[in-house]
């Protein structure tokens, strides 16, 4: 994990779904709302290159994350984020649209004509209660604070990665170790 010296038990790991993110993360912060452990640091996007958030950004395996504050330009130091035009909604357990994911792509060079690299940034939102439903003027203040965070999950991607870099688990790796069982003569 980072450098971001939390007390966590030994074993914690952190692998939160895309409505964890949301729900139980975004939600509260965006709220003012405490969160703990708060895990998740804060971060501005333009300064880091996304291979300069280790240390920086929560991480856990290859993926790192950072809330931020929401902004139209995402240029970094060398480089860039691009969104690729895809933005999909996240539902909550109940089947409730709860918030965004928009997909953006790191590009190395000037602005829209950089080459494009391994590294994706997920940028999660929550959706402004306006969008979600008309009610109370509460519901519509909170709405402009909730639109101005944004919690980002970074992860480079290998090209040698065809699981789409999930990890085996201990049992995968037995049963793929029995296909090499026919192989294996056994006495009569």
């Amino acid at each position: 994990m980072g450098d971001n010296n939390l007390n966590l038990p030994p074993g914690f790991r952190f692998y939160p779904t895309d409505e964890e993110l949301v729900l139980h993360f975004l939600h509260r912060k965006a709220s003012l709302l405490p969160c703990h452990p708060n895990v998740i640091p804060d971060l501005h996007l333009h300064p880091y290159d996304p291979w300069d958030l280790d240390g920086k950004a929560m991480g856990e395996g290859k993926r790192w994350y950072f809330y931020s504050r929401r902004a139209q330009s995402r240029i970094t130091r060398t480089g860039y984020w691009q969104s690729i035009g895809i933005e999909e909604p996240i539902y909550s357990s109940g089947g409730q649209i709860i918030g965004m994911k928009k997909y953006c792509v790191f590009y190395i060079g000037e602005p829209w004509e950089g080459v494009k690299t391994n590294w994706i940034m997920h940028e999660y939102r929550v959706l402004s209660s306006n969008q979600t439903s008309r009610s109370s003027s509460r519901k519509k203040n909170s709405s402009s604070v909730n639109s101005k965070w944004v919690v980002c999950r970074v992860c480079e991607c290998d090209d040698e990665d065809d699981d789409g870099g999930a990890e085996l688990s201990c049992l995968d790796e037995l049963f793929m170790t029995l296909d090499d069982l026919d192989e294996i003569s056994l006495p009569n």
